[in-house]
């Protein structure tokens, strides 16, 4: 559906375009429309869904599997903001160290730079609710993403997009 690709690029323009902590982006954005992508993706999300207490993965590939395009959000190689605001764990952002790789992410990474893909991910989903399109940001979408290699960064976050006559992103089991 074409509306549905003009729908998450107008979200990738307000994800871009979302205030970033001094005026600095390490976000970046990709739009996912391809069908055999999408089915990959949910193919991922229901294998890692098969772990233990890891259920919502099966739940929202079902989701997936049924969505019309995906838009993936990541903070890649972002610089800690320089505030040495403490909010990190550390009272100096000299001391935070480099992330390394944990079981879906990888960390430690600046609190500000993490509210930054925090309002980026706010500001696409309500543009893709300005246009009628139903959504919902899955922090699940982004690790199965991530674990394919269809987007690099520390941390990636996804939110697929369907338009039908219900909402299939709530009301869920």
């Amino acid at each position: 559906m074409e509306i549905i690709k003009t729908a998450a690029e107008f979200m990738a323009l307000a994800a871009s375009t979302a205030p970033k902590a001094k005026g600095q982006d390490f976000v970046r954005i990709k739009i996912v429309t391809d069908r055999e992508i999408i089915g990959q993706l949910a193919d991922k999300m229901s294998e890692l869904g098969e772990q233990p207490g890891k259920k919502s993965f099966t739940r929202d590939g079902n989701n997936v599997r049924k969505s019309q395009a995906v838009v993936l959000l990541a903070l890649k190689e972002s610089k800690p903001a320089g505030l040495n605001c403490g909010a990190c764990g550390h009272p100096k952002c000299s001391q935070l160290p480099t992330p390394a790789e944990g079981p879906e992410l990888a960390g430690p990474l600046c609190a500000w730079r993490l509210i930054d893909l925090g309002i980026a991910l706010g500001s696409a989903a309500k543009t893709a609710s300005i246009h009628n399109v139903d959504n919902r940001i899955m922090y699940t979408v982004g690790t199965a993403a991530r674990k394919l290699g269809l987007m690099e960064g520390e941390v990636v976050v996804g939110i697929p997009l369907s338009a039908g006559s219900k909402n299939i992103y709530f009301d869920r089991v």
